[in-house]
């Protein structure tokens, strides 16, 4: 495992552990301000961490296929990438 990926794994399990704090917030009834503060923080997480994989994609997958790859193996990696933008738009 490269060492972008062990940032985002360390990322998602603090994410996970805010997640897990974050709900017993809200069995223990506390202040709403405050469970929505957690549930930002753990959003930006989740965000950070997408974003650091993406980059490792495209720092390696993507450029693997436009070194080396054919025109198909381009294409597919371009319409993955624009696909995944997309979804983070809406």
């Amino acid at each position: 495992m490269n060492n972008e990926k062990k940032q985002v794994l360390q990322l998602l399990k603090t994410a996970k552990g805010q997640i897990d704090a974050t709900i017993r917030m809200l069995e223990d009834e506390r202040y709403c301000m405050d469970i929505s503060n957690q549930i930002i923080a753990s959003g930006a997480l989740l965000k950070k961490a997408n974003m650091l994989l993406l980059k490792q994609h495209m720092e390696h997958c993507v450029l693997e296929a436009f070194e080396h790859g054919n025109d198909k193996e381009k294409q597919i990696k371009i319409e993955e990438v624009i696909s995944i933008l997309s979804k983070i738009a809406d």
